[in-house]
């Protein structure tokens, strides 16, 4: 018995290996998932954080605020405080002003502006009054005329009348403006205007009289004798 020799025993290693293809896979399938497992642990770790959108923005920092000024005023009344960049002054108005009203004119005293008429008549002299002359005599006739001059001073209408005793009114009319009215009466006629005299301005009444004499025995004009008989 002690001249026989025991045969090798095989290596079981790499023929287990060899004979069990499975275990390598499994451990190749083992690595690969704790690989993942570490690149996605890595990758995590470098994202940045979410944004959180409800957060309140930071709040700003605010300078002083500016106090208040108020301006004096005297016992007794209340005016709103002043502010900075705020002033009447902008307006030209006083603090006291009330809106509407002007501030007063340098050299002219405060009060309601007295109103007075451009042109006044002369004390005692009609505001319309009219003046009389021939203006051509001829064979049977002749053209008279009534110079209308208003020193109102506003328009007015005027109303003349002209009596000479007798005769024939050929025509009348007023020069360049729109004609008035022509009411003849017994030995004269009267003239009513159709267009007022301006303020400060006059008119030209014309007539052509026949079978009368120059001279009329009255003219008047809104009541008011004429002048240049």
């Amino acid at each position: 018995m002690s001249g026989m020799r025991r045969a090798p025993r095989p290596s079981r290693g790499p023929a287990a290996v060899a004979s069990s293809p499975w275990i390598v896979v499994f451990a190749g399938v083992v690595v690969m998932v704790v690989l993942l497992f570490m690149a996605l642990g890595a990758y995590r770790g470098r994202s940045p954080a979410p944004d959180d959108v409800s957060a309140p923005p930071p709040a700003l920092p605010q300078g002083p605020v500016p106090p208040t000024v108020s301006a004096p005023t005297p016992s007794g009344s209340s005016a709103p405080p002043l502010r900075p960049g705020l002033s009447p002054r902008a307006s030209g108005l006083s603090p006291s002003a009330p809106a509407g009203s002007r501030p007063p004119t340098a050299g002219r005293p405060d009060g309601p502006a007295s109103s007075s008429p451009a042109t006044r008549p002369t004390q005692g002299a009609p505001t319309v009054s009219g003046r009389y002359r021939v203006v051509q005599s001829f064979d049977g006739g002749f053209i008279g005329e009534v110079l209308i001059v208003n020193r109102a001073a506003e328009d007015r209408g005027w109303t003349v009348r002209l009596d000479f005793g007798g005769g024939r009114l050929v025509t009348a009319w007023v020069e360049g403006v729109p004609q008035g009215t022509v009411r003849q009466t017994d030995g004269g006629f009267t003239y009513v205007s159709g267009v007022d005299v301006p303020a400060g301005g006059s008119a030209t009444l014309r007539f052509h009289l026949e079978r009368a004499s120059t001279s009329p025995q009255a003219c008047t004009v809104d009541g008011v004798r004429c002048t240049g008989l």
